[in-house]
């Protein structure tokens, strides 16, 4: 009796190998594969057909382009991520970890375009009696949204066929299954496969589809690497699941902007957007305290204010060195540039760096700030109220500047910051109303003026 055979697929690049190997012969990824069941050969007949109809090759600049059209979600703060709202013809995964406020969210979401638009909500996770329960809960009227429980790829094809949604939601990817594959839902094999036919129907048709994906353990995507690839846009939704404030960040967006955020906080009635998200990420000190210094970030094309926090205290034999929200290698060297051009030494010294609020910063225009916090709390003198640091620091101690410096400050002032530290090639040619501005060039320069502040 013939026995099945067994194949091995990468989870990262998708790519297939006879027998099992610590690193993936395609890709490069170590430990990576698995084990899966081989598909029997001389499937189906034309699975892959084209996008669409075949086109003569043509000279770019004589192709008709046209802007996409965008339809509004409702929901500001997921317009924004996504450029503007949906794109027909689009295809958006987004993931997170469970419970965070995926479906909440799409819930919301397909409730809002159900007034202008036609929508599907096809389920695999629950059934159509708790996706009601839910809309109940949020005060959500649903009298426009169809909602499907099915997890066959075929039979959800056939609907959209039948239905013509000009917007489906599809919760979860990682639920559905082909009858074209043996594998079991969830594998490599058929999330590749059901997210390149439903991209296939969403391009054909002109139909939006949001895929909900699952997350990792380390927080990535799970399956494919490649399921990122197929998409549109690829949308993560960040924040601790015991605060109340979520963040949905874009980390590919073929119609937008990538790196733009939306800020939601969670509330009974679901997520609400949050109008002015700087709030939330700083502290409601009485009184200025030690180690606590007021950064200007660039998320996207909105510049927030972040309160970061330092203390150094005493260390052991080995000092340790903690970051949360930074780059913790950064932070090293950091340390090492103020040692050898401002004379601070922390080489005895714990040192901790903490970003208030639970979001993480990836730019180097947080340098600056984040060595006035170390210098306040390793000196106990708190920073002025009112004060607020960006800039760029290298390794030869200069301060460079950061990117759209002038809508930092802007931004700054009009939360009521009265004073700035600021790379020189930053600073404004037209004085700013209630902001004093001090302009340097070096580390050592922006500690002198630290010094002189308190």
């Amino acid at each position: 009796m013939a026995t099945s055979k067994s194949i091995y697929t990468c989870t990262e690049c998708g790519g297939t190998n006879a027998k099992w190997l610590g690193k993936c012969p395609h890709c490069g990824a170590w430990n990576t594969l698995t084990e899966s069941a081989a598909e029997p050969a001389g499937g189906a007949k034309n699975r892959y057909q084209s996008l669409a109809r075949s086109q003569p090759v043509a000279t770019l600049s004589e192709i008709e382009a046209s802007d996409f059209e965008r339809t509004p979600t409702g929901q500001e703060e997921l317009d924004r991520v996504l450029g503007g709202g949906i794109v027909a013809g689009g295809v958006v995964l987004i993931g997170g970890d469970p419970g965070i406020g995926k479906s909440t969210l799409l819930l919301q979401a397909v409730e809002s375009l159900s007034q202008t638009v036609k929508v599907l909500y096809v389920t695999g996770e629950e059934s159509g009696a708790q996706v009601a329960m839910r809309s109940r809960r949020l005060g959500l009227a649903g009298t426009q949204v169809r909602v499907m429980a099915e997890i066959s790829l075929e039979r959800i094809l056939a609907t959209i066929e039948v239905e013509a949604p000009d917007f489906c939601v599809i919760d979860s990817i990682q639920t559905l299954y082909s009858e074209q594959l043996s594998s079991a839902p969830g594998s490599v094999a058929q999330v590749r496969e059901c997210a390149a036919q439903l991209t296939r129907t969403a391009k054909a048709r002109g139909c939006a589809i949001v895929l909900v994906g699952h997350v990792t353990k380390e927080g990535a995507l799970a399956g494919p690497r490649v399921l990122e690839h197929i998409v549109d846009t690829v949308l993560y939704f960040e924040g601790d699941t015991h605060s109340s404030f979520r963040l949905v960040r874009a980390i590919k967006n073929r119609f937008g902007a990538v790196n733009e955020i939306g800020v939601f906080a969670m509330t009974e009635k679901g997520l609400k957007g949050v109008a002015n998200p700087s709030a939330i990420f700083l502290s409601t000190h009485t009184e200025p305290v030690p180690g606590s210094c007021v950064l200007v970030t660039l998320e996207g094309t909105r510049p927030l204010l972040v309160e970061l926090q330092a203390l150094v205290d005493s260390g052991g034999v080995s000092p340790r060195r903690l970051s949360v929200g930074l780059d913790r290698d950064r932070l090293a060297m950091l340390l090492a540039v103020l040692h050898r051009h401002a004379g601070v030494a922390t080489g005895d010294q714990d040192v901790f760096v903490n970003a208030v609020g639970g979001v993480r910063i990836s730019e180097p225009a947080a340098d600056l700030a984040v060595l006035l916090a170390i210098q306040s709390s390793l000196r106990g003198k708190a920073l002025p109220r009112g004060f607020i640091a960006f800039g760029e620091v290298g390794l030869a101690g200069e301060v460079r500047p950061a990117p759209r410096g002038q809508e930092r400050l802007k931004e700054a002032a009009k939360l009521g910051f009265s004073v700035a530290v600021v790379p020189k090639a930053n600073a404004p040619k037209k004085a700013i109303d209630g902001l004093t501005i001090h302009a340097v060039e070096r580390v050592e320069e922006a500690i002198e003026v630290l010094r002189g502040l308190v």
